[in-house]
């Protein structure tokens, strides 16, 4: 018989919420509940500073569907939400906002940002990392995409991240690379349906909670756009600068700007860009075409005052081997492709930010 989305709503309400003495599902903490072919996900959504006393919680929501016929894998959660105060109450004295903060044991914190899809940001961040890694340094790779993990797949990294305690989470790591993605806790088809204060609570989660250990760079892959996320760990952590991904042809560069609008706003120094799908070189005669258009990027970073860190070409190996687990730097490190990526990374290591 099939687990139903009602057979788990019915366990959940077993458990009490210690905030409210009523179960979990009546007080609103159960969110983005989903139910498919046996794997079951939801987010426990509570105060921040209550943390502690719902760990307990979500192990006993999470035993209670694991006992539920047809229940093969479940995964639970916890997020935070800022508490208000009610609305005829005002503190005494407001309290002094948090500024950014330096994530203990990491010495960079590294921004791989587009202005829009589909230019290949996160192939460069997998990349990347395993290219920094590949000149000796510790490198993480946090997968802030949350909307589009892809990073699991691209670093062959399966499995999901255990918990000894309850509270720290221990990432995952291949290649050379330390990583942790929301992809490795869902299903690769699973849609993520947050709002921002679920999308805050996870970054802060997977920036604060994860025990990165000692990095000389941690590299973010954040979504395209200026969303919260990106905004979220410009005010939240202490970016060190944003490498902006970008194709050549006008409609990307258009959109490239704005991110590096919301990175000035932000106050994060710009550290370069990396052209993507630069040129195309025919595998049979050998022809070069510019499908995309050339020299933009180049002309942008001109006005901007910032490198042009690398014209990464449109080839196919770099597409196979994404898509097989590992790398160009790693399944194919004397390809030209490798060492364009081979480059940004001494760069890096030669501006002092890896």
């Amino acid at each position: 018989m099939a687990l139903t989305r009602d057979a788990v709503l019915a366990a959940l309400k077993g458990i009490t919420d210690p905030a409210s003495g009523s179960d979990i599902v009546a007080a609103g903490v159960t969110r983005a509940l989903s139910v498919e072919d046996g794997a079951v996900r939801f987010v426990l959504e509570i105060d921040p500073g209550k943390a502690e006393a719902y760990a307990p919680v979500r192990d006993a929501a999470e035993a209670a569907v694991k006992a539920l016929p047809g229940a093969e894998a479940v995964s639970v959660v916890l997020t935070g939400h800022a508490a208000k105060a009610p609305p005829d109450l005002k503190p005494s004295r407001p309290s002094e906002p948090k500024g950014p903060e330096r994530v203990p044991g990491i010495d960079h914190l590294i921004a791989i940002a587009s202005g829009k899809g589909g230019v290949g940001k996160s192939t460069v961040s997998a990349n990347l990392a395993c290219a920094l890694a590949a000149e000796g340094r510790r490198v993480g790779l946090l997968d802030a995409d949350v909307y589009g993990p892809s990073q699991p797949r691209m670093l062959g990294v399966s499995g999901r991240p255990a918990s000894p305690d309850g509270k720290t989470i221990l990432p995952m790591r291949n290649h050379g690379v330390t990583m942790m993605s929301i992809g490795l806790m869902t299903n690769e088809d699973q849609a993520v349906v947050w709002r921002g204060p679920m999308l805050m609570g996870a970054l802060q989660q997977m920036l604060m909670q994860v025990q990165w250990g000692a990095l000389d760079c941690l590299l973010v892959d954040l979504p395209p756009g200026t969303g919260d996320v990106s905004m979220t760990l410009a005010q939240k952590a202490q970016v060190d600068g944003a490498i902006i991904v970008s194709t050549p042809q006008d409609v990307a560069l258009l959109d490239a700007r704005k991110g590096i609008d919301m990175f000035t706003q932000l106050k994060v120094p710009v550290l370069g860009m990396i052209e993507n799908m630069s040129t195309h070189i025919c595998s049979n005669c050998g022809h070069e075409e510019h499908i995309f258009g050339h020299g933009g990027v180049q002309a942008e970073a001109a006005k901007l005052g910032v490198p042009l860190m690398a014209e990464i070409p449109l080839h196919l190996d770099i597409r196979m081997a994404s898509d097989g687990g590992a790398p160009i730097v790693v399944s194919k490190p004397d390809s030209p492709q490798a060492q364009a990526f081979r480059d940004v990374a001494r760069q890096m290591i030669a501006q002092g930010v890896a």
